[in-house]
């Protein structure tokens, strides 16, 4: 869908400003999209609310910039991501400043749906960027853009304070205005992409039709990258979402403390994205997610074990002892868990351009409308689980069951297509995951 940037050479200073600029910009659209993740938690015990609306809660804006990001990239492709990028902060700003009035639970639950447009930004910035550069790379620049990750840690550390000095609706506020802001240096900084400039000096229409763009979803293999990114992306948001109150409940850590070990875990998720894709151009995207899903599986099955109490009967009489996860050791686990996400993120957009170079818009927007609907449907889930089992760890234990998944259906999938590459016919965009 998206039309290559080859078409008007673009100064290195150009495309190098678009990058950072929509980086920043991202990073504060994802600092809003996750702030549920601490002043949800000041709501739940306001409005009594059970595990499962709690997860509702922190789903919810996720939900919306899940299903708007195909549609925002789509958008981005006809109109520009100047335009689109603006809009989307604004829009989201409004429903954030208005969150701060919000007094009921049904009402909250509408407002964290206008919240969640600021999600939607990924679509628009994926497509945006891309067209500054060439498809050589593309994979680092948009591991750089995946950095606005980062946002989640930034509200994880600084919401809890602007919390506890003012209350919750005073973070509405104040990231609310936040994204204003952003959007107005955004719009006066950038420019056009090549594409949209070159429509206006030639006057040429759209490529293809509306409909003609989703026609790459017909293929199985954007389901199978769209189920690795649902556990990469997905099971990072839900657990940057889920973390603060996880460590609340097992560890018994004050809100500012649970932001900060929470932050610890965004961080290395969203930071070392970009080496992701510098690594999956030297490595191989289909190297780097075998570790990544490997690593993430060890790590799940060990945060998934519950604390236990044994009794062993002994040769004396019966023996008594107690096993669990220490909280430096969860932090500790949880910062690999985050790291190697942080990987698989980058390694599955890497696969995008190589298979699907005139459609990054409609597939990437794919790709991240089902991985941010982990985001929404994992903290859901995993709010009902604590209800069901009593079980804090029954989140992980799900989590070690989707990375299964995504582990097991990759391998089988890449073995049927390198006896396929072995053929005459075999292509080398199969060669190259």
């Amino acid at each position: 869908m998206t039309e290559t940037a080859k078409t008007t050479p673009i100064p290195d200073a150009s495309a190098s400003r678009a990058l950072s600029m929509s980086t920043i910009a991202f990073t504060v659209c994802f600092a809003v999209w996750t702030i549920f993740s601490i002043i949800g938690v000041r709501i739940k015990d306001e409005l009594g609310l059970s595990e499962t609306q709690f997860g509702l809660l922190v789903g919810m804006p996720i939900l919306t910039g899940s299903l708007v990001r195909m549609l925002l990239g789509i958008w981005t492709d006809r109109l520009g991501g100047r335009l689109v990028y603006t809009a989307t902060m604004l829009a989201s700003a409004l429903a954030t400043f208005l969150l701060a009035f919000a007094t009921t639970y049904a009402h909250m639950l509408v407002a964290a749906l206008g919240v969640g447009l600021a999600g939607g930004s990924f679509a628009v910035g994926v497509a945006y960027v891309s067209r500054f550069y060439p498809a050589g790379r593309q994979g680092t620049a948009l591991g750089i853009f995946g950095v606005g990750n980062v946002g989640a840690a930034v509200t994880k550390f600084a919401a809890p304070f602007v919390l506890l000095a003012w209350g919750w609706q005073s973070v509405a506020l104040v990231w609310a205005a936040a994204l204003v802001l952003m959007a107005a240096v955004f719009w006066l900084s950038t420019e056009d992409d090549p594409v949209i400039r070159q429509r206006r000096l030639t006057g040429a229409g759209q490529p293809r039709s509306f409909l003609a763009e989703f026609a790459p979803l017909r293929d199985m293999r954007v389901w199978r990258f769209a189920l690795y990114y649902f556990f990469a992306f997905g099971a990072f948001v839900a657990l940057a979402l889920w973390l603060p109150r996880y460590l609340i409940g097992v560890y018994g850590f004050d809100i500012a403390t649970a932001g900060m070990i929470g932050a610890a875990y965004s961080i290395p998720a969203s930071i070392f994205r970009a080496y992701g894709g510098v690594l999956s151009d030297r490595v191989g995207a289909r190297t780097v997610l075998y570790w990544t899903f490997a690593v993430s599986a060890v790590c799940c099955a060990v945060l998934s074990i519950p604390a236990t109490d044994y009794l062993v009967q002994g040769i004396d009489g019966q023996i008594a002892f107690h096993m669990a996860i220490g909280p430096v050791a969860f932090v500790a686990v949880a910062f690999v868990l985050g790291f190697f996400m942080s990987l698989g993120k980058a390694a599955v957009y890497k696969h995008i351009p190589v298979y699907y170079p005139d459609n990054v818009g409609a597939v990437g927007g794919l790709v991240g409308m089902i991985g941010g609907l982990g985001g929404f449907i994992l903290p859901i889930a995993f709010g009902a689980l604590n209800d069901l089992t009593g079980i804090w760890s029954s989140c992980f234990m799900l989590l070690f069951v989707l990375v299964g998944v995504c582990l097991m259906w990759m391998h089988l999938a890449i073995r049927e297509m390198e006896k396929r590459a072995a053929e005459p016919s075999g292509s080398l965009a199969q060669a190259a995951e």
